[in-house]
């Protein structure tokens, strides 16, 4: 008996030349925005509703703009006073004192925040003094440190220590604490000494709540610039915004009030990407 033919197989045939292969099922692209994008859409696009009702109801008369002048008088202004050089200048000074006081505060604040957090004697003797002496409002201190630094730069250097000093340091302390004690264990198990316990244990552990105080001193010192500059200052953001009320300037005055703004917004970006570049373990939510 003879065993089945099997037929071959059919060879693949090649489209000939100059045909036009035929067009397969067409590709649904995914044109649905990214929780990323639809973040920054939204942050692009709240201010500036916020900013056509304004001038909406400033035209409309609905508010007095006599006190609440429109958006476009106020970028007008703010147009000439870049022109002349004027904004310029004061912004110039008030960020250089901004980043001279950010790091007199934030150098001390992260040292003794990681000590602190490390030692439990170090904790006991310097928590009291932090706890008593943070409550006490920032700007109530400007009398004392006019009394004690002068009116010259040094004066409003110190209040941005202040204010970034703080926030540092109890949020460093915190994040030091809450490092589980395994990992101390393992580094001494190893041998580490304090000071590499210091530097590759307490800080990288710590370094999220760290990042989180540096912001929250950031933000605090950009205020207590604006405050320091309006008393004993011919110079800064704070003195052009104090300069304007007693001129009866109202758009000067929102022009000051806007480039703050716009300050603390670069700043909390610039962090956020320090934040997510140092800690990539930390989830974007």
């Amino acid at each position: 008996m003879s065993p089945p033919a099997t037929s071959a197989p059919t060879p693949a045939t090649s489209p000939a030349p100059g045909a036009v292969p035929e067009a397969g099922p067409p590709v649904r692209r995914d044109r649905r925005i990214s929780p990323r994008q639809r973040d920054r859409l939204l942050a692009v696009a709240t201010p500036l509703a916020l900013l056509l009702v304004w001038e909406i109801l400033a035209r409309a008369g609905a508010i007095d703009a006599r006190f609440f002048p429109a958006p476009s008088d106020i970028f007008q202004r703010m147009i000439e006073s870049v022109s002349n050089g004027e904004l310029w200048g004061h912004t110039w000074a008030s960020l250089r004192r901004l980043f001279f006081g950010f790091w007199l505060g934030l150098v001390p604040g992260l040292l003794l925040g990681v000590v602190m957090g490390l030692s439990r004697g170090v904790r006991a003797a310097l928590s009291p003094l932090v706890s008593g002496t943070y409550p006490i409002p920032k700007s109530a201190l400007l009398p004392l440190i006019l009394l004690v630094f002068g009116l010259g730069e040094m004066s409003k250097v110190v209040m941005v220590a202040i204010g970034v000093f703080y926030p540092v340091i109890l949020n460093t302390t915190a994040g030091v604490l809450q490092i589980q004690p395994i990992y101390y264990d393992v580094a001494k198990n190893f041998g580490a000494k304090r000071l590499q316990v210091f530097r590759t244990v307490a800080v990288p552990g710590a370094m999220p709540s760290i990042m989180t105080g540096v912001e929250l001193g950031a933000g605090l010192g950009l205020i207590l610039i604006a405050i320091a500059e309006m008393v004993g200052a011919e110079s800064g953001l704070g003195f052009m915004i104090w300069n304007a009320w007693q001129l009866y300037s109202v758009e000067t005055m929102y022009v000051g009030l806007l480039v703050i703004a716009l300050i603390g917004y670069a700043m909390s970006l610039l962090l956020g990407s320090i934040a997510r570049a140092i800690t990539p373990w930390k989830a974007d939510r």
